[in-house]
């Protein structure tokens, strides 16, 4: 049997997270908002926190000025 997995834009992931970050929800009700599991919510959410604090990963970034960073640096 194989198991079918959702994908979300980078777009509806930053929105989810920001719920959190943002608007005060906790991350059970925003998960629970936007329909995704507990766990993929804390990861997004840690994920903005990082970017947020020029912590990148090797996720697709979340918002738009760290994707618009350089991806090495420059000599």
């Amino acid at each position: 049997m194989t198991e079918i997995r959702s994908t979300f834009t980078p777009e509806f992931r930053l929105e989810a997270a920001q719920l959190v970050v943002d608007q005060g929800y906790t991350v059970k009700a925003a998960a629970a908002a936007m329909g995704i599991g507990k766990s993929t919510m804390d990861k997004w959410v840690r994920q903005l926190k990082n970017e947020r604090n020029g912590i990148t990963s090797h996720a697709t970034p979340l918002t738009r000025k760290v994707s618009a960073l350089p991806t090495s640096p420059s000599a």
